[in-house]
């Protein structure tokens, strides 16, 4: 037992104490590539949006995130470090899940849907980084950074309550709507369908009958 704890001691006296301004450097860095990826997947949301509200929306996201990029690269500078060139991979699933509704799903109610949830996911995310830049701006000692996160965690909020008020007001009616719509449209086609099957047993049997009779004539 007493080797265990002296093994354990030793591991944790091994660790590093944390720099800063290192986490920070990642942390923008990581920033900085989600909403480069979000940049380039935005346009495309964008026209495959049915409702014109929703479209603006993400339009909206796209003029936001230019200021956050704006923002990311004057810290990264003033710290005299660079965006880098490592994905952020959290940022890229989320990116690749928007992709494949849009690839799948045909334009209307379910992928505005659809597309909003995953709006909200990634900026869900966003959020808890900005708020986590924030932080360690404000350890450091960066002011402008943490008014910048400031501003971004206000739009962003705003954003996602935005995108839920379209969603209750005018999405999700169309999708209930849509959903009755296809509903009637199936109950119809098996109502057609029946009588069709109806006629054609009819056909049948009277096609015997008279088979039947000529028979009988012949006899």
């Amino acid at each position: 037992m007493a080797s265990n704890s002296k093994s354990r001691a030793s591991s944790s006296s091994k660790k590093e104490t944390p720099d800063l301004q290192e986490i920070l450097v990642t942390e923008l860095q990581e920033i900085h590539s989600a909403e480069k990826q979000l940049s380039r997947i935005i346009p495309r949301l964008a026209k495959a949006a049915d409702n014109e509200t929703l479209q603006q929306a993400i339009e909206q996201r796209l003029q936001e995130g230019e200021q956050i990029l704006a923002d990311v690269e004057s810290a990264l500078e003033q710290l005299e470090a660079t965006p880098g060139r490592q994905k952020n991979v959290a940022a890229e699933g989320l990116v690749n899940d928007m992709r494949e509704h849009v690839q799948e799903l045909q334009q209307g109610p379910a992928l505005d849907t659809v597309l909003i949830g995953a709006l909200q996911k990634t900026e869900h995310y966003c959020i808890a980084a900005w708020g986590t830049v924030k932080a360690l701006g404000a350890a450091v000692g960066q002011e402008d950074l943490v008014s910048a996160m400031e501003r971004a965690l206000e739009e962003g909020r705003a954003y996602d309550e935005r995108l839920t008020e379209l969603a209750e007001s005018e999405i999700t009616p169309a999708l209930q709507a849509q959903a009755s719509e296809d509903m009637e449209q199936e109950s119809e086609d098996d109502e057609a369908d029946l009588e069709a099957s109806v006629g054609s047993a009819q056909l049948r049997k009277g096609g015997r009958g008279r088979s039947s009779n000529t028979g009988q004539r012949a006899r």
